[in-house]
């Protein structure tokens, strides 16, 4: 991730670089863009190692929810230093008088800037496209519901990165092409809109697992079946599993056991399978309790 916050700053440089010596409303919206992904890349880093501490006393869970608080802020400051200094230029722009462009060295920026946000968006796409094979989702699917905030985000901005050079280029060839700058302040107000679109998609997906989201059929039916197999037990009645981090649950669960032992040894049953399903590191904390009388198998329950 250190990689990627010196390849954005460097990248936000060259363009805002290019962005004075043009005068480009669509370099000044890419200038912008870069500076929020480079800012972003903090925030996303610190998001990722506080996710990573263990619990304690006075967080039992964990403290993976900090990585949607961390990400939320990065979509926030994508939004504000991003979308709109990027609307707000362009529309200032629309009135602007045509001025001489120096094109060949956005022409030469963008490029550079394409390729490298390209490698990094096939690094992302390999990851979730890995993933999202793993619990039968769509690449988009994944994406939009992966419990990483840091790997959804950064899917999101190389997206968007690159539809972004693709409009700020058209934007600055139809300047050129006319002479008008009109086309190259509806560039830079587009990579805004585009920009706000993804913001606020990261904002939503960040709330959804702040406020409680339940995993993947596929996940929840894998644990189902992981509980119904462990020793002594018969079945699996109520069952609840969500995320609390990135690749971390909590699962709740009602079993049914064989036998018909006294209290105090189900409790101990009951305890042994609890530590037994906390050894997989995704499950950070588990509790069972005995299945009501008659209470229906979990996949029987609406």
């Amino acid at each position: 991730m250190l990689l990627a916050f010196t390849a954005n700053a460097l990248v936000a440089m060259a363009k805002s670089a290019a962005a004075v010596m043009t005068g480009s409303a669509s370099m000044v919206a890419e200038a912008a863009h870069s500076w929020a992904d480079t800012g972003n890349e903090v925030f996303l880093l610190v998001a990722d190692r506080r996710s990573r501490r263990r619990p304690d006393q006075t967080h039992p869970l964990g403290y993976g929810r900090e990585a949607y608080v961390w990400s939320m802020f990065a979509a926030v400051g994508l939004f504000v230093a991003g979308a709109v200094v990027s609307i707000v230029h362009g529309v200032q722009e629309l009135s602007a008088e045509p001025g001489e462009s120096s094109f060949t060295v956005a022409y030469v920026v963008l490029g550079i800037a394409f390729v490298l946000e390209g490698v990094s968006f096939l690094q992302a796409y390999r990851q979730v496209h890995l993933q999202a094979g793993q619990v039968d989702h769509t690449v988009l699917q994944h994406a939009l519901d992966t419990s990483d905030p840091t790997l959804r985000a950064v899917f999101a901005e190389d997206s968007a990165a690159l539809v972004g050079i693709v409009i700020a280029a058209t934007g600055i060839g139809l300047h050129q092409a006319t002479g008008s700058p009109i086309p190259d302040a509806i560039g830079s107000i587009l990579v805004g809109g585009l920009l706000a679109v993804v913001a606020f998609v990261l904002i939503d997906r960040n709330r959804r697992f702040l406020v409680g989201m339940e995993v993947a059929p596929a996940i929840r039916g894998y644990v189902q079946e992981r509980i119904a197999a462990m020793p002594r037990v018969s079945s699996v009645g109520y069952l609840h599993v969500e995320f609390v981090g990135p690749h971390r649950v909590y699962v709740v669960a009602s079993v049914d056991l064989v036998g018909d032992d006294v209290e105090s040894s189900v409790a101990d049953q009951l305890r042994a399978l609890e530590r037994r399903l906390e050894q997989d590191d995704a499950v950070v904390e588990a509790v069972l309790t005995v299945s009501r009388p008659g209470e229906p198998p979990d996949s029987e329950l609406g």
